[in-house]
């Protein structure tokens, strides 16, 4: 069993239009690109007794991921982004972030995983944000631990607060990846590169196995014990990018266990992976993105799609094609 914590919302698109409404949120995200590569996976939110935490647990349900905690009596959290007829939007958040109880619940919930996934909001946001580091302290000697800041300026407008926020986390998790966004806001001025690689010393031999940067179009950059790799970003007709990097994390995770690699137990044999088996971690990933990014909203594959992608990239080209470039994907975002 694979765990998610984190949030999960709403997000509302107004226009003059009309007003669109989409689930979302990075581990929500997470958990159904998981649950879409054939693993099993439960969601540790919260979300409300109203029309909109109804349309959180149908969406998580509609993919098979497990629910163990129950709607509660506070209102789903919203983002709310008002688009004007230039197409320049404003965003508005309502969010609520606590998760009271959970401490107890921990040991049931938990029984039977070997990869915890956190992120995001929910690792910044009080007072939930100090019950998932608490969970995830909890999980640390059973389970492989995955880390993803996914920032939100908008949001956690205090620079400091979240870079010692992150920095909490990382020295806990085994896999732990950033978007250069996410490290150049972090520490502004330094190469995000440099600062992957100072995650990666940070707990000592007991931090992170492997640290791994989404940087666009340049495509994805990972760093553990035995050296530096990247992986060329796939060439993909852009629908949107909603979603791109919460699908690649999926992807990557999904890639450890298929590895065998989840669970405690196996900390040291992921901490001593061979760079080129990283590299096709990183591949797999980006292939995931590049199916999300190709159509529209975060909507991260199943098993079988991915495959097929794969296999049709790596077929040979028609040797008379004249077909155009198509743009590159940026996998960066979320």
């Amino acid at each position: 069993m694979l765990t998610v914590i984190g949030e999960g919302l709403v997000d509302v698109v107004q226009r003059s239009s009309g007003v669109q409404a989409h689930v979302g949120g990075s581990p929500l995200n997470v958990a159904v690109g998981l649950a879409r590569l054939d693993h099993p996976v439960q969601f540790i939110g919260r979300y409300g007794r109203d029309a909109y935490g109804e349309a959180v647990a149908a969406h998580l349900r509609s993919s098979s991921v497990l629910l163990p905690v129950g709607p509660d009596a506070l209102p789903t959290s919203v983002a709310t982004a008002l688009i004007d007829d230039d197409g320049a939007a404003s965003y508005t958040f309502d969010l609520a972030w606590e998760l009271p109880g959970l401490a107890d619940r921990l040991p049931f919930m938990l029984q039977g995983t070997t990869l915890l996934h956190t992120g995001s909001i929910a690792t910044m946001l009080a007072p939930g944000a100090a019950d998932v580091l608490a969970a995830v302290e909890h999980a640390h000697p059973s389970v492989t631990v995955s880390f993803d800041p996914n920032c939100r300026p908008s949001i956690i407008t205090d620079v400091d607060y979240a870079r010692r926020q992150a920095e909490k986390f990382v020295p806990l998790a085994d896999v732990v990846k950033a978007s250069d966004e996410d490290l150049e806001w972090l520490y502004p001025g330094q190469d995000p590169l440099d600062s992957a690689r100072r995650w990666l010393s940070l707990g000592g031999s007991g931090g992170p196995a492997m640290v791994v940067v989404t940087r666009g179009a340049e495509g994805p950059w990972g760093v553990n014990a035995s050296g530096e790799t990247h992986f060329p970003a796939p060439s993909v007709d852009v629908a949107d990018t909603v979603g791109a990097g919460d699908s690649f994390m999926a992807a990557l995770l999904s890639g450890i266990v298929d590895l065998g690699l989840d669970g405690a137990q196996n900390r040291k044999d992921l901490r001593e992976l061979a760079a080129g088996s990283l590299r096709e971690l990183l591949a797999r990933a980006s292939w995931a993105a590049a199916v999300t990014v190709s159509r529209a909203g975060a909507n991260p594959p199943t098993r079988a799609e991915l495959n097929r992608m794969e296999l049709e990239a790596e077929a040979p080209a028609p040797a008379e094609s004249e077909a155009a470039d198509p743009e590159s994907a940026d996998l960066s975002t979320n």
